[in-house]
């Protein structure tokens, strides 16, 4: 069952969903700042840092063989977009990013916890920007920010700004209670999945 937005928001308050921070304002105001509740999502922001694959240094990576994460990390520049020009995603251009927010699915004993997926923004889609564009689970008993995998497929370059909202929380209840089995990017701290 996916949440509405009473439903994440009633999860927050419960603390079966855990957003650091907190999204708001939590109802829209005319002529107020705009509300990230989407009927059925919540809009997460871009965090500080990006990961940028070196373009000098092409690679290829055998995912059997585990240590991606400091793979990536020995392969990518990390950029600060708060940096004068945020950054600009040139067409055909990858690289990856993080929620500005930490997102929790806390797992309990006594009733089904959440799991949720992240989607992008029609707003960056309809320009080609794909964002999570082939894990969007975000599995129960997740505890962390949000990596991003971010690729322009459009004929034009795009900006991208620290805090900007950049991708779709979409909540939904697990019917049953899940034994716990963490992800390799469990408590991971930057883009490339490093702690």
């Amino acid at each position: 069952m996916i949440l509405s937005n009473r439903g994440i928001q009633r999860a927050l308050d419960e603390g079966r969903l855990v957003i650091r921070p907190e999204p708001a304002p939590r109802e829209a105001v005319v002529g107020g700042a705009p509300c990230p509740y989407n009927t059925t999502a919540v809009d997460l922001r871009l965090g500080r840092y990006i990961s940028v694959p070196k373009e000098k240094e092409p690679f290829t990576f055998d995912l059997r063989q585990g240590g991606l994460a400091k793979f990536l990390a020995d392969r990518c520049e990390p950029v600060d977009l708060t940096r004068p020009g945020g950054f600009v995603l040139d067409p055909r251009k990858f690289i990856l990013a993080q929620t500005l927010e930490d997102v929790g699915l806390p797992l309990f004993n006594d009733k089904p916890p959440l799991a949720a997926r992240i989607e992008g923004k029609s707003s960056g889609a309809r320009i080609g920007l794909l964002v999570h564009f082939t894990a969007p689970t975000v599995h129960a008993g997740w505890g962390g920010p949000l990596t991003l995998e971010m690729i322009n497929l459009g004929p034009a370059s795009i900006a991208l700004w620290y805090e900007q909202p950049i991708c779709q929380l979409i909540v939904e209840e697990v019917d049953s209670i899940p034994f716990a089995n963490p992800s390799q990017f469990q408590g991971q701290k930057t883009p490339t999945g490093t702690a």
